[in-house]
């Protein structure tokens, strides 16, 4: 988890990086990324034909790669970079690289405090996961996605078991699937499975599974729920473990149910993207109430506004009493927080971030190719030409600011009881 008590909150404007000293000196600069902490800002670059770098803040990771992508910031600060040495490939931390070498490696994903960091591997034609530089013995014909413990000690991948012929139709149907939990599959097989979810003690494992043509239901620890449903959303766990619940099709309409049964009187056209308050208590969805009008649905009570074009997947504040998501009406995205619409529409929107106490909503928001912060639906910072989203202190009186501002990169703390215009 990212510790945002440890970070300077000191209020004032830091010129962390100059960009454009970078851009001029190497022949390709890739994407940038920022630290939570806003302390550091990466990107792989090319400084000569078919050599790649990592650039921290202007300084170089001292290995040359054939490739460098997907770099990012784990929770705990680390730099983490897939990188491709003599026609393979591994990861890179910080500089220093895994020992283990693959075909392929990708999805880097990590436990809730960053100790753990996962990645799905290709090798010899063969899938599996490797956990902090140590693969699985068991290799597979196929893998897709994986999930890590907020504690780090389980990993779970949905896994290909059995290798299945080009149109075999009939081994489709006994299934070829099943979710390898620390490297060993069920002994259950699907015919396919989706998005696992460990729960938060992590002492279950849950996914989305495929019985038949059109039967579809939830398996924990391999045993899958009694009733079968039209089709099911991923799963999510409420509390510690035991409370499984997810978006299922009832009858021609969806709606939530929790360890195998529906507990929400309401009904949809379509429900997803579940999401639950820190503590369990409150759950809020997606829902179409009707063709082409979406919303949000929360504990089984649908806003009276609805829009035609998309929802966001709704975020709780830390107390669980309001609920905030990027929307899109008319061709134009915009802000709702607790059934109210922002007035002010923008090219693009990102997810909404409470203040800790809830009082405060902000938001990074697109307009002409420039971007800014706004609070409470109004513009609350300049027009950057670039910004990450943005940060409350642990006490919710400071703002951390993320942004490029001509051809440099500042982080700046500003102070939440001020109208900051620059």
């Amino acid at each position: 988890m990212v510790d945002r008590e440890k970070w300077n909150w000191d209020t004032g404007k830091k010129l962390v990086c100059d960009l454009r000293a970078i851009e001029d000196r190497f022949d390709e600069v890739h994407e940038w990324v920022v630290s939570p902490d806003g302390e550091h800002i990466a990107a792989p670059v090319l400084t000569a034909p078919e050599v790649f770098r990592v650039s921290v803040n202007d300084a170089l990771w001292e290995g040359e790669f054939e490739k460098a992508w997907h770099l990012v910031f784990g929770p705990d600060g680390r730099l983490t970079a897939l990188v491709r040495v003599d026609d393979e490939w591994t990861v890179g931390i910080d500089g220093e690289l895994w020992d283990g070498r693959w075909e392929f490696v990708w999805n880097p994903t990590f436990s809730r405090n960053g100790d753990v960091i996962a990645v799905q591997i290709k090798d010899n034609m063969e899938y599996t996961v490797a956990v902090n530089d140590v693969a699985w013995e068991r290799r597979f014909p196929s893998s897709r996605g994986l999930v890590v413990s907020d504690d780090g000690r389980h990993v779970a991948a949905p896994v290909q078991v059995e290798p299945l012929a080009e149109a075999d139709i009939f081994g489709f149907m006994e299934g070829t699937w099943s979710i390898a939990v620390d490297g060993t599959p069920w002994e259950r097989k699907f015919i396919n499975v989706y998005a696992p979810a460990i729960s938060p003690d992590g002492t279950h494992v849950a996914v989305e599974v495929r019985l038949d043509i059109c039967e579809y239901t939830l398996a924990e620890d391999s045993q899958p729920w009694q009733r079968r449903y039209g089709c099911v959303w991923e799963p999510s766990y409420r509390n510690g473990g035991g409370y499984l619940l997810a978006p299922v099709r009832d009858g021609g309409a969806w709606t939530i149910a929790e360890n195998g049964e529906p507990i929400w009187d309401g009904r949809y056209m379509q429900l997803w993207n579940q999401r639950l308050s820190a503590d369990g208590k409150h759950i809020a969805a997606v829902a179409a109430p009707g063709f082409g009008r979406w919303t949000v649905v929360v504990d089984d009570r649908p806003w009276r506004s609805s829009f035609n074009g998309l929802v966001l997947p709704p975020v709780f504040s830390e107390n669980g009493h309001r609920v905030a998501a990027g929307v899109r009406h008319d061709g134009r995205w915009g802000i709702a927080v607790d059934d109210e619409t922002w007035p002010e529409g923008y090219d693009m929107v990102w997810d909404p971030v409470f203040s800790p106490d809830g009082a405060l909503v902000a938001a990074k928001v697109e307009r002409g190719g420039r971007f800014a912060v706004a609070i409470d639906g109004r513009q609350w910072s300049p027009w950057y030409d670039a910004l990450w989203e943005p940060v409350f202190s642990p006490d919710g009186t400071k703002l951390l600011i993320r942004v490029v501002e001509n051809g440099t990169y500042v982080r700046q703390v500003v102070p939440c009881d001020s109208t900051f215009r620059g």
